[in-house]
């Protein structure tokens, strides 16, 4: 970490009443000096402190500022850094980062302050990634999954996961040390309660991506059913706009529309897709089988009928998905033969609060709002799942009783997963495939 270059980018987004700047390096608050006017200079000032003063070219006044100054290694990157408020002109910010780079400084890269915040232990891989979670959530839920991943609350928890396997393979490397003697440092029964139970833990992350991904993602929604039953009034509907094409026409909609809508702090959303019928229609029939892969693709399907829809063949769903029943165009006819079927008018609005409550309840996340981790990023679940596999794999090798060498290698195998999730063992490519994703500023 030593001697980097000093970097500065724009924290904010330009446009608005006010921006940031921000820039990290050894040498930054003397370089910030040498174009900012203020009543004494930065080098003098402690950490933690606000100025107000000018930025200057020359004698030209570009903006009235206020500069923070953080002092090493009390700062986001662990470096000595400056964040500079500015009005949120582009043209202020253009001249401010060109009279900085002027002095010294250059642009930062995607992502790079988060990987000098890594790079100096500040935070590891996980929280780096969630810091882009957290830019990036658009609801309560995804806030929260991003906020206890970046407090490390899901660090601590992998953590302790590799510090028991680095203890039952410190005592099976002894063994192999004192082989000659035929010393067991590991009782076989603790040591297979052990690894089952960090077995166990493991197994219980990787199911919390069920949840987890379809906050992060948003939970994918397949409204289908016959031609002119309404999928795209109630997409419509939900959407609080006309997204999708509507007519009495039946097959109007030949392709999927997709929109998102947070309901009650979950993101869903929502795949408008062909009617479902026999056709020769080759353009149908193309239709009705982006029909079929998105059911296939969803977590939730929402197959829509008629109340005059006495017969009618349900879609086959994973173990995994959810079908919830919908009656449309109560409006127009009062039966209600179906049983557990949800029962609205999408050109009226009836039963749509109702239809939001059953979508709503199909996701629990009152864990997450006690603090709970959840898994939500795929990388973190592949790896999850090797360790999986490499403790299953322990498992059975103690059980077949092979040697303490062939054993540890399994368990470090785990180790290795769960470090590449926290970046203790990474490699650039990993590194370079998480950061490419950031903005310039963070």
């Amino acid at each position: 970490m030593q001697h980097n270059p000093i970097i500065v980018a724009p924290a904010t987004a330009l446009g608005g009443a006010i921006a940031v700047l921000r820039m990290s390096g050894e040498g930054s608050v003397a370089l910030c000096d040498r174009i900012f006017k203020g009543r004494k200079p930065l080098v003098e000032a402690k950490s933690h402190t606000i100025h107000y003063g000018t930025i200057c070219d020359d004698e030209r006044v570009v903006d009235d500022v206020v500069v923070a100054i953080f002092r090493a290694p009390h700062s986001y990157t662990g470096e000595e850094s400056v964040e500079i408020s500015i009005h949120g002109s582009r043209y202020i910010a253009q001249e401010v980062i060109r009279l900085l780079c002027e002095q010294g400084a250059q642009m930062a890269m995607a992502g790079e302050f988060s990987q000098r915040a890594l790079a100096a232990g500040r935070i590891d891989l996980s929280q780096a990634e969630a810091v882009a979670d957290l830019i990036a959530s658009d609801s309560r839920a995804a806030h929260a999954v991003a906020a206890t991943q970046m407090r490390g609350g899901y660090s601590e928890i992998l953590e302790g996961l590799r510090d028991k396997l680095l203890n039952i393979t410190t005592l099976l490397e002894l063994e192999l040390d004192f082989s000659e003697e035929d010393v067991e440092f590991a009782d076989r029964a603790k040591l297979r309660s052990m690894l089952e139970k960090t077995d166990s833990a493991v197994v219980r992350l990787m199911e919390s991506f069920k949840v987890g991904n379809a906050i992060r993602e948003g939970v994918a929604v397949a409204i289908v059913g016959r031609p002119n039953v309404g999928k795209s009034t109630l997409l419509n509907r939900l959407v609080g706009d006309d997204r999708a094409m509507v007519s009495d026409i039946a097959g109007t909609t030949r392709d999927t529309i997709e929109e998102s809508v947070v309901i009650d702090d979950i993101r869903f959303r929502f795949v408008d897709t062909a009617g479902l019928h026999d056709t020769d229609d080759r353009l149908e029939q193309m239709g009705i089988e982006r029909t079929e892969r998105a059911m296939r693709q969803a977590q939730i399907v929402l197959y829509m009928m008629e109340p005059s829809q006495v017969e009618f063949e349900l879609p086959t769903l994973g173990s995994e998905q959810t079908l919830l029943l919908v009656v449309n165009k109560i409006d127009t006819s009062s039966e209600r033969s179906v049983e557990g079927a949800i029962y609205i008018s999408a050109r009226e609005g009836e039963g749509i609060d109702e239809l939001r409550n059953a979508l709503r309840s199909t996701v629990d996340t009152e864990g997450l709002y006690r603090g709970e981790v959840v898994v939500s990023n795929m990388r973190h679940f592949e790896a999850l799942s090797r360790a999986h596999s490499a403790l299953t794999a322990a498992v059975s090798a103690l059980d077949m009783g092979v040697s303490e060498e062939l054993l540890a290698e399994d368990i470090r195998s785990a180790i290795t997963a769960l470090a590449e999730i926290t970046g203790r063992i990474t490699s650039d490519d990993i590194l370079k495939n998480v950061f490419a994703n950031f903005c310039i500023g963070k």
